[in-house]
């Protein structure tokens, strides 16, 4: 398994730049870049800039996340939010065409989901409504990502306002849509969200060649309804059991990417040589210890 840093991670006490010296130096093999990070990047770099980079370094791109879609996305004169629309496609394409020229081939989508007070809204859909607009949706973006070289990795979340909550449903449309380039983004912390489940063995059922992007956490002790992104922490402690899930992904021969990614005002308010090295510390621990490195 190689370790990723997920950039949520030192979001708001850091740059891609700043990101990549620092991961470089902390000894990540991946980093999986924001999107408004890059763009950020892009005022003052280029896309070649970067390309050089990694040419010429250690540490190499891998996902980009990540694109948020909503059910009427790419539904003609049945999408009801044009404007979002065109944001949604802004970042795919960007996605897209830096990725080709980075070699950076993996894009992570979010389901459909309520974005105000997830956990505490229900999804109100069928599922098979909810199929049939997820399907339509990734097997459009799949017909252009291909020519990029892009790969989709939809990801479910446990949350109540959720469209996709587990990873039998997000394989279930995996199969459905039926693409080479989409398959699953699997997060322990979005998993637990289901109900504060701590059982991960459902993984174990999916093709290892179908998870392109696992990202690893753990978590503050909240009820749902309460807990939220902002509870995330690094691997040291929490209650989410890795034990299970890196163990899951160990047994089943899984060996690519597992990345960090938190989002805590907390670690935002350290210095981001902190954030990083925590980050790479805590989460090589354990790996180590539960998967394989």
């Amino acid at each position: 398994m190689k370790l990723s840093f997920n950039e949520a991670t030192a979001r708001d006490c850091s740059s891609l730049e700043l990101d990549l010296t620092l991961c470089e130096q902390a000894g990540f093999d991946f980093i999986e870049i924001r999107f408004d990070m890059l763009r950020d990047y892009l005022k003052t770099h280029t896309v070649r800039e970067l390309k050089t980079y990694f040419e010429t370094h250690r540490i190499k791109p891998h996902a980009f996340n990540a694109l948020y879609l909503f059910d009427t996305f790419l539904a003609g004169e049945r999408c009801r939010d044009k404007a979002r629309e065109k944001r949604v496609m802004d970042d795919f394409m960007l996605a897209c065409e830096v990725g080709r020229e980075i070699g950076a081939h993996y894009l992570v989508v979010v389901p459909d989901l309520y974005r105000e007070a997830p956990n505490t809204r229900p999804y109100i859909n069928t599922r098979e409504n909810i199929n049939i607009d997820a399907v339509r949706i990734l097997g459009a973006l799949s017909d252009v990502a291909r020519d990029y070289g892009m790969n989709l990795g939809l990801e479910p979340v446990g949350s109540l306002g959720c469209s996709v909550k587990t990873i039998g449903h997000a394989m279930e449309i995996v199969r459905l849509t039926d693409r080479e380039n989409v398959g699953l983004t699997a997060d322990c912390f979005n998993l637990y969200l289901y109900a504060k489940r701590n059982d991960f063995s459902d993984i174990g059922t999916v093709d290892p060649a179908k998870i392109f992007v696992v990202h690893v956490n753990n978590a503050d002790c909240a009820p749902i309804g309460v807990l939220s992104n902002e509870h995330r922490r690094f691997c040291d402690s929490g209650v989410i059991d890795l034990k299970s899930y890196l163990g899951v992904l160990r047994d089943m021969g899984y060996d690519g990417m597992i990345s960090i990614e938190v989002f805590r005002p907390e670690y935002w308010a350290w210095p981001a040589e902190k954030v990083v090295s925590e980050a790479y510390r805590t989460t090589r621990d354990a790996v180590a210890r539960y998967g394989r490195l």
